[in-house]
């Protein structure tokens, strides 16, 4: 396979630590509870930078069932082809007797590399599944972090057998640390329910700041619980919750090369495992699951690179959901409408320029705008009642909520987005140094 290291670029001078988002969780990190049949390891692999952990981990049971979601980029990675490629399989032919292995390293997304990119996701899903003792085609990998560079997979390989002696199934918050770039914290949620008298966990951690416009589901999510789920069945969940929380958050703009959402279900909890939607369990999962999601996915705004803001765009009144997601997504990626909110301006022309511009039917004089509980505009004018001094109030808060109504029909939709400062500018102008 060639010297790896001979290409790879060397190993930049550790970065000082970034300060904390102001939007973050103020009890930082959760405990996340002990999923049975999963355990995690981290390590610090040097893969970009010295000195930090950039390499997680995560052994799953055999018998377990396994769904994923993915970035559709036409430009999509490596790891994601090799994903989507085992997932197919799996549904395929039975798991068998063997377990799972999830691989992911941060600093380098190996995305745009060619036949060193492939060579790169052979070798460490052959050394995983070597160390581990499980078939090849059950090993899943994810990169995030820097595109078109080679990835310096033998620092990985290396630390196998290190990850391997530290599995712990108390170590996720060791894992979600590994595979931050440019986030602020790490992301972990959980969620419990009740399936029929049997108590079941779901837990997982997420990473992402910058580059965050899903398009699936450089982003990655890793759920697990210890329900028993059969796989369409929990394909069909995380497929559907991921378009109403993953699927409608926006930082920038940008759909990553490497979006993955992988969840297991290790089916560990003493129960008879759903099957179907229709089993009447199914419901309570399905919220508890969404909880996570949706947890998971705002924290990813409120680690927006440079952010200040959380803003929830709220649309209804439109001819269809299709179209409310149109003006919600147009409003939240405007850059337009995000300075003004950084700037702490409550300039209701940039909502009307972008309801406008979002290829959705619209009437003017049927169109209102609140911010908040505020009514800004109706009827095509500024209401009687606003007052820009109440506008400029509500907007230095530091969460918001903007609502549209178009006055046409049921259609309705809700994005999160965050504002867009002089920090976003820095962080991706320094990226790569």
């Amino acid at each position: 396979m060639g010297d790896p290291d001979q290409a790879a670029p060397a190993a930049p001078a550790r970065k000082a630590a970034k300060p904390v988002s102001p939007l973050a969780p103020p009890a930082g990190f959760p405990e996340l509870p002990v999923i049975d049949g999963v355990r995690f390891a981290a390590a610090e692999a040097g893969v970009r930078y010295p000195g930090r952990l950039d390499v997680m981990l995560a052994e799953i049971a055999a018998g377990s069932a396994l769904a994923g979601v993915f970035t559709r980029s036409s430009t999509r990675s490596m790891p994601v082809l090799w994903c989507q490629d085992v997932l197919a399989g799996l549904r395929a032919a039975p798991a068998g007797d063997s377990g799972f292995a999830i691989l992911v390293n941060s600093g380098n997304s190996n995305a745009f590399t060619g036949g060193a990119g492939r060579e790169a996701v052979a070798a460490t899903v052959a050394a995983t599944a070597d160390t581990l003792g499980i078939a090849r085609d059950h090993v899943f990998v994810a990169s995030t972090g820097v595109i078109g560079e080679r990835l310096p997979y033998d620092r990985i390989v290396a630390k196998l057998s290190e990850l391997r002696r530290d599995l712990d199934p108390r170590g996720a918050a060791r894992a979600a640390r590994a595979i931050m770039t440019t986030d602020t914290y790490a992301k972990g949620a959980a969620a419990r329910a009740d399936l029929g008298g049997v108590p079941v966990s779901i837990a997982g951690f997420a990473k992402g700041s910058g580059m965050i416009a899903p398009d699936m589901a450089t982003m990655l999510v890793f759920l697990f619980t210890d329900a028993a789920v059969a796989p369409d069945l929990l394909q069909d969940m995380v497929s559907r919750i991921g378009a109403r929380t993953f699927n409608c958050i926006t930082v920038d703009g940008d759909t990553s090369t490497s979006d993955t959402l992988l969840m297991a279900a290790t089916g560990r909890a003493a129960m008879p495992p759903l099957l179907d939607g229709d089993d009447s369990r199914a419901a309570a999962f399905e919220t508890a699951l969404e909880s996570v999601m949706l947890d998971l996915a705002q924290q990813v705004v409120r680690d927006g690179e440079g952010a200040s803001k959380f803003v929830e765009i709220r649309v209804e009144g439109a001819l269809t959901d299709g179209d409310a997601r149109k003006v919600a997504l147009s409003i939240a990626n405007s850059p337009l409408v995000k300075t003004a909110i950084a700037g702490e301006d409550p300039n209701w022309g940039r909502i009307v320029m972008a309801v406008g511009k979002s290829g959705a039917s619209a009437d003017r004089d049927r169109l209102s705008i609140r911010f908040g509980d505020i009514l800004v505009a109706e009827n095509g004018w500024v209401s009687p009642g606003y007052s820009e001094a109440a506008g400029a109030a509500y907007m230095k808060r530091s969460e918001l909520t903007v609502g549209v109504d178009l006055g046409l029909g049921a259609g309705r939709a809700v994005v999160w987005t965050c504002d867009l400062t002089h920090g976003y500018i820095a962080i991706n102008a320094d990226y790569r140094s």
